[in-house]
Order: structure tokens, then sequence, then C-alpha cells
């Protein structure tokens, strides 16, 4: 039970360091890395890497992503959160 709750708090802590940028932003922080926008169908932006890499994005007006999408977006553009965070700066 104590191993469960101190994981649950260094999750929990984690989670909070994220920023929670809305699809706009996000695109423009991929940019910057050489993320190129192939197509939009709807509300999704689907980004494209020189190295192939392929990103789906949604846009939602004034939305946030949320962190779970967001983590699946930073592992598929093999970023760091600090890497992100610099980004959007």
């Amino acid at each position: 039970m104590i191993l469960f709750l101190s994981m649950r708090k260094s999750y929990s802590s984690l989670m909070a360091k994220l920023p929670n940028p809305t699809g706009e932003e996000l695109i423009v922080a991929l940019q910057k890395i050489g993320f190129c926008i192939m197509r939009q169908k709807g509300s999704h932006v689907r980004m494209k890497h020189l190295d192939n890499r392929v990103i789906s994005i949604p846009i939602h007006a004034r939305k946030t992503i949320g962190k779970g999408l967001l983590l699946k977006i930073l592992r598929d553009a093999d970023l760091t959160k600090d890497e992100l965070i610099d980004l959007l700066d």
C-alpha cells in the first residue's frame, strides 16, 4: 500500500510539470523542429518529419490537449517534456 501511494504521488508530480498547449501552439512548436503539415481532415492535422515520423494533432477551438494525448504526441515526436517547454516559449 505504501509503495502504491508513493508511485501515485510521483506520477501526479510528473503530470503537473506538463504544459497545457492548444493544438495550434503545438503545431507551431513542432514546426520549429522540422515537422511539416501534410494535410488536414476536419479538426485533425497530420504532420510529418523528414525522417518519416508522423503525428496527428487535434485542433479544437481554444481547447488544450489532454495530458494522455500530449504524452503520446511527445513519444511519437521523440521529444522530452523539457524540450517541449523550450519550444513553446
